[in-house]
């Protein structure tokens, strides 16, 4: 039975790669009009900026919860929907970091981030300012733990862009924030590396933090790894996408930062490099010749954050030899433009909405709710890398399963040991 359940999945997931997308256009906003995307790297800006822009511009007018509706999964549990304002931000700014993290240029591309990174900053300072009527709630619930963790991440990934420019007395709150959180234990699955990386960020600068949480994600989760690339969520392996959501990328980042704080041997954020890279692997060959991938298992309403590994693996220019960077961006354009250009993914203000591909409030999870959906932004970090990179410059590229089923060579596929 699940054999088939699991078939009919991937059935229904190739046959949504039919529908052919119309040009996907940012919104407009300031009565600025964004130029219409000739190539890979525009239309991926272009449609970040659209997926970001509602969350980062109304954070910086102080209107976030005036203006982002909240609308929750019919099957939501008894938390406070109002966590999903924090979700929002946590989310979005993990995945604009690396891209706002780039040097001005007198681009249109360049134009636009600018704005973003300078509207990103102003909203920090307000949802952190006392009194803000958008002012970020830590102190209730377990939700932020997690989006807690994003926040972390995004100034990891982006330190000079979104951290250092901060008024001090924002960095206080952030600090004060994040420490808050230490009289809530994370549940013991990929929860426990939402505590681990929030206590690595405040390693970073200068602060004392609890060893314990700092440590635990790490050591569980290792001991929870299967094999192959995949670590279990908790003792059992889940058959979904949290690997790429949470436990690669954050696994890696906490311990590039406890290397470069000699606090774990090289070794060890190399065995968990490889791990990624083998997941990597698995994750591009799951892309259909028709730019689709499987809706299988939970918080599948996060739509393309799916990649987040692939797109990480790409970003720090780690992909295995048999993945060439051009291919990975010609298979998540396509995925792209099959998912975000669907009726009903985006509202008439421009705001996400409950679904998979399109609006499917019924698919939403319990703990499901607009703020949610920004996980999204996790799928654009290769816009991090310089437009001169191979991964944009390289012209068209057909990845493994577009091989394939073409009839043309493709690299065989191994499992590994470590």
């Amino acid at each position: 039975m699940r054999r088939r359940n699991f078939l009919t999945a991937m059935s229904l997931a190739g046959l949504t790669g039919l529908v052919r997308p119309k040009s996907v256009l940012a919104t407009e906003n300031d009565n600025e009009k964004l130029q219409k995307p000739v190539d890979d790297r525009t239309y991926w800006y272009q449609l970040l900026y659209k997926i970001a822009n509602p969350v980062v511009s109304n954070l910086a007018a102080g209107t976030l919860v005036k203006n982002m509706p909240l609308i929750t999964s019919p099957t939501f549990d008894k938390r406070s929907p109002k966590v999903s304002y924090l979700e929002a931000v946590g989310r979005t700014y993990a995945g604009i970091a690396p891209w706002l993290a780039l040097p001005d240029d007198g681009t249109e591309e360049g134009k636009l981030r600018k704005k973003m990174r300078l509207e990103a900053v102003k909203g920090l300072d307000n949802c952190f300012s006392d009194g803000s009527p958008d002012q970020l709630v830590f102190n209730k619930d377990y939700q932020p733990i997690v989006d807690a963790a994003y926040l972390a991440q995004t100034f990891l990934r982006a330190p000079k862009a979104l951290w250092e420019p901060l008024k001090l007395e924002t960095k206080q709150a952030i600090v004060k924030a994040f420490k808050s959180l230490r009289n809530r234990k994370p549940f013991k699955s990929n929860w426990l590396l939402f505590g681990s990386i929030t206590e690595a960020f405040l390693l970073t600068i200068g602060q004392d933090i609890d060893k314990d949480r700092l440590n635990e994600g790490i050591i569980k989760l290792n001991e929870w790894y299967k094999g192959d690339g995949w670590y279990g969520d908790g003792p059992n392996l889940a058959f979904d996408y949290y690997n790429s959501f949470v436990i690669h990328p954050m696994m890696v980042d906490t311990l590039a930062v406890l290397v470069d704080h000699q606090l774990v041997e090289a070794a060890t954020y190399q065995l968990a490099l490889k791990r990624m890279q083998r997941y990597a692997v698995g994750q591009e060959r799951l892309i259909s010749p028709e730019g689709t991938f499987p809706p299988i298992g939970r918080s599948i309403t996060y739509r393309t954050s799916a990649f987040q590994a692939l797109a990480q693996v790409a970003l720090m220019n780690k992909l295995p030899k048999e993945i060439l960077p051009a291919q990975v961006r010609c298979a998540l354009t396509l995925v792209k433009k099959n998912m975000y250009d669907v009726k009903g993914t985006f509202d008439g203000n421009g705001w996400l909405q409950l679904g998979f591909c399109g609006h499917q409030p019924e698919i939403a999870d319990y703990y499901t709710s607009t703020g949610s959906l920004y996980m999204a932004t996790l799928s654009f970090l290769p816009l991090g890398l310089p437009a001169t990179d191979p991964f944009w410059s390289a012209p068209f590229t057909a990845w493994t399963a577009k091989k394939a089923w073409s009839g043309n060579g493709f690299p065989k596929d191994y499992h590994v040991d470590y």
